[in-house]
């Protein structure tokens, strides 16, 4: 079974810091580009960080650049964001995605998130 499982959230101060990882299973990450998204109540989705599949180039949203940092270990088949300097605009359900597209398919896998509060 193809599966993301997100864990590391919780309740932080602004200006604290979490690391969150997104165990995948069924299939290979270093295969796909991975990417967290984050969604707030009565907010769309929004892309927060990627890597792609090919190698270590990454991409952030601006609201995020020099705060987060996403990182892959391959042998652990794991992807990680690693969250400083916290504000309460990152509250938000954060979601592991892994995304390829291929000659015969499209393939878009999701976790059920992991909840992030920023608060004091």
């Amino acid at each position: 079974q193809l599966q993301l499982v997100e864990s590391g959230g919780g309740l932080v101060q602004p200006g604290g810091f979490l690391r969150l990882s997104c165990a995948a299973s069924g299939f290979t990450v270093s295969d796909y580009d991975m990417r967290w998204y984050r969604q707030a109540p009565g907010k769309e989705r929004e892309l927060v960080a990627g890597i792609i599949s090919t190698g270590s180039n990454t991409n952030y949203a601006d609201s995020v650049k020099g705060r987060f940092t996403i990182s892959r270990d391959n042998a652990k088949n794991t992807v990680y964001l690693q969250m400083n300097s916290l504000k309460p605009e990152d509250t938000a359900v954060y979601y592991c995605n892994a995304h390829r597209i291929s000659i015969l398919n499209i393939y878009d896998y999701w976790g059920q998130g992991t909840q992030v509060t920023v608060s004091s």
